[in-house]
């Protein structure tokens, strides 16, 4: 009897709610089952669709760190977003991008990509998250796509991380290359000086698409130099800095805004957001003290 009655009430505990409500229950007020809304799913942009922009006219990239400014950039049809570790310079205080580390630029990855929806979201691998082995690198840049959320990750370097590229390529992620300035590395060689050596960046440029990235960024680099690695290369470029001839162009956001004081020579101000908020504090501070 007892083994009868348990497997009844098992039964009922486990028995699936209809998925509609007959009348009476609805009647007494009875809790209907959740049923999500069913519509068109929506999908990021991939690194494929990125890399068949190539050729088709130049389209923008734009740097972000929160929320609220990806979430900006998309509505203003800007679908390709990079969580760079600039985030060093223009949001934590640092001198320079070296301090950065992985947590936080998970932190602010995750953040872009709650921001987003549709965006292809890239995160920047900071200086020592892939630099020691190919084993490291794989594990930096598989916390930023299943911990971040990011789409792809960027690594800075030519022929010389040529095999951690591959590693992480092998693995699926997509990867994005960086030569010409590396800001991590700079201070080691003759900083942000314009880059005129044709044959090592075209030697790098080649290593880094051998090596399985979808993409390269261009650093200021001497316009003609970027403009034949451009025509030589099937992968997208993204200049910064490296003249009209690229495929895409990234600025960095607090530059285009207006909000870094410091903007380097070839980023445009789009706006004084700095000067703005400024404004805006002194006079909330008047109010104040106004009562």
């Amino acid at each position: 009897m007892f083994l009868k009655l348990s497997a009844k009430a098992t039964f009922a505990r486990t028995k699936k709610p209809s998925r509609m409500p007959n009348s009476s229950s609805a009647a007494k007020g009875e809790a209907r089952p959740y049923e999500p809304a069913k519509g068109p799913a929506v999908r990021r942009i991939t690194a494929g669709a990125i890399k068949r922009r190539k050729g088709t006219g130049a389209f923008p990239m734009i740097t972000a760190y929160d929320a609220p400014f990806a979430h900006f950039a998309e509505e203003a049809g800007i679908d390709f977003i990079l969580v760079g570790d600039s985030v060093g310079n223009v949001v934590l205080g640092y001198d320079e991008t070296t301090p950065v580390t992985l947590d936080q630029i998970l932190h602010h990855t995750q953040a872009v990509v709650r921001g987003t929806s549709r965006a292809h979201i890239v995160a920047d691998m900071p200086f020592g998250s892939y630099q020691i082995s190919d084993e490291d690198a794989l594990r930096s840049a598989i916390r930023l796509v299943k911990e971040g959320g990011a789409c792809s990750v960027k690594l800075e370097g030519g022929k010389h991380e040529a095999e951690r590229i591959r590693a992480i390529a092998r693995a699926g992620i997509p990867v994005i290359g960086h030569i010409g300035v590396t800001p991590q590395t700079a201070g080691l060689g003759p900083g942000y000086k314009l880059r005129t050596n044709r044959e090592h960046l075209l030697e790098d440029a080649l290593a880094v698409q051998a090596a399985g990235a979808y993409a390269i960024v261009l650093e200021v680099i001497e316009p003609d130099i970027a403009r034949e690695i451009t025509q030589t290369l099937a992968i997208v470029t993204i200049g910064i800095g490296a003249g009209l001839a690229c495929d895409a162009q990234v600025l960095v956001l607090h530059d285009a805004l207006g909000m870094y004081p410091h903007s380097p020579p070839f980023a445009k101000r789009y706006a004084e957001l700095g000067h703005a908020a400024i404004e805006a504090l002194r006079a909330y501070r008047d109010d104040v003290r106004r009562g």
